[in-house]
């Protein structure tokens, strides 16, 4: 089954540039951060990313809306599964895939009040902005970890820094006996469950097209069975 080194734009993701090219099979870039590493096999990026910051590919593959959205709705829609390229990504990777493990590195959500808050340098703390679908990065991390397990697959934390997302740290080399998240699987089912019961996906992925018909409060309660399943 495939690892994977899933790279996002934080200041800690400069970390991999002197990591060799195993034990991952694959390197996958969000964003900007193809720029970090030559050797990236794929680029995930929204349908809003500037043309000029993309790279020429050199029989790379270049991952949009149109592959990920599918994806995405196969685990229940943005709405549920929060907003974020880290998540997105990550659900797309799960779906195509279906690794045995993903390293996620310089996307921890964190953003310093002061000093670089990017790789490149200071950029838009985008999974803080005001959306329906982020009220608690934590959670949605959470979920995202669960749904992984229970395909087989283990998520693991490789930045050192602060950090939004729930995954246990691990290192490079130690992924290969890393675990997936222990948790409750009836607890998993039922927040499953109470998702389906209020079918807030939106096939076409762009749910703030339909905003209104969510409910922040119904969100937050699957927030809280999300991050208790996971105890």
């Amino acid at each position: 089954m495939t690892t994977i080194l899933l790279l996002g734009s934080g200041p800690g993701v400069t970390a991999c540039e002197g990591w060799g090219r195993a034990p991952f099979d694959k390197v996958v870039a969000i964003n900007n951060a193809w720029r970090v590493r030559a050797d990236w096999d794929e680029l995930v990026h929204p349908w809003d990313f500037p043309a000029d910051r993309m790279p020429v590919p050199a029989g790379q593959r270049i991952v949009t809306e149109v592959e990920f959205v599918p994806a995405q709705n196969l685990y229940g829609g943005f709405v549920y599964a929060g907003a974020t390229m880290a998540f997105t990504a990550a659900y797309w990777l799960l779906a195509e895939y279906r690794p045995r493990c993903i390293g996620f590195l310089g996307c921890d959500m964190h953003y310093p009040a002061s000093g670089p808050t990017h790789f490149y340098g200071t950029g838009t703390p985008d999974p803080l902005r005001a959306d329906i679908t982020l009220q608690s990065l934590e959670a949605k991390a959470t979920r995202l970890a669960i749904l992984a397990a229970r395909q087989g697959c283990t998520l693991v934390n490789l930045s050192d820094g602060p950090t939004r997302l729930t995954f246990p740290r691990a290192t490079p080399e130690g992924m290969a006996n890393a675990s997936p998240l222990p948790h409750d699987p009836a607890a998993a089912d039922a927040a499953l469950a109470r998702e389906a019961a209020l079918d807030y996906l939106v096939p076409s992925g762009r749910y703030w097209e339909e905003a209104g018909r969510f409910d922040p409060a119904e969100l937050a309660a699957l927030d809280a069975l999300w991050l208790a399943a996971a105890r």
